[in-house]
């Protein structure tokens, strides 16, 4: 029988994207596949703090066997802001075009243009709690490109590579992604068992 497992996000794009790293291996169901339409709490100052407050959430109150995941945009000139605030870097309601209008702001005309994004994915199972961690280097480049993805991937383009994020295409961004890492670590984790 396949494993069950809740991710807990109602945000199409990260269920996409795991569900095509983990394949068909693990059922995974989203908060609204459990009826779950609270305004989940992210109030931690660290990625781990956020994504274990969310899981934690969702087993307590589910009483589900949960992951959830807590990412951002750390970059060097800022002092690692948007860092766990990168959702709503510009403020409420949350919105990525004018989190990278304040972004790209911010960092003005600004030389040192590097960042990395960074995932912590909180996964509880069976009563433990285990952390997975992905990372990816890059730079923030001046101006828009690309219609893919979603955040801040139109103005990321990872080390190694010319195109950003979301010119890339799901696919080869999947294989290389920091959340794509925290994944397959997870994903490994759970073959394991």
């Amino acid at each position: 029988m396949k494993r069950k497992l809740v991710f807990a996000t109602n945000n199409k794009h990260k269920l996409e994207e795991i569900t095509a790293i983990v394949g068909d291996k693990i059922e995974i169901l989203s908060l609204n596949d459990i009826a779950c339409h609270d305004d989940i709490p992210e109030t931690a100052d660290t990625f781990e703090g956020n994504a274990l407050q969310k899981a934690r959430y969702v087993k307590e109150k589910y009483e589900y066997d949960c992951f959830a995941d807590d990412t951002g945009l750390l970059v060097e000139a800022l002092h690692g802001e948007p860092g766990v605030y990168s959702a709503r870097y510009a403020g409420e309601p949350a919105n990525s075009e004018r989190n990278i209008d304040k972004l790209l702001f911010n960092l003005g005309d600004n030389t040192n243009r590097k960042a990395s994004f960074v995932t912590c994915i909180a996964l509880i199972l069976g009563g433990k709690e285990h952390l997975f961690y992905g990372e990816i280097a890059g730079r923030i480049i001046e101006e828009r490109r690309g219609t893919s993805g979603f955040g801040y991937d139109s103005v990321f383009v990872p080390e190694g590579y010319e195109e950003t994020f979301a010119q890339m295409g799901e696919e080869e961004k999947n294989k290389i992604s920091h959340r794509a890492k925290a994944v397959k670590k997870l994903s490994e984790f759970l073959n394991t068992l």
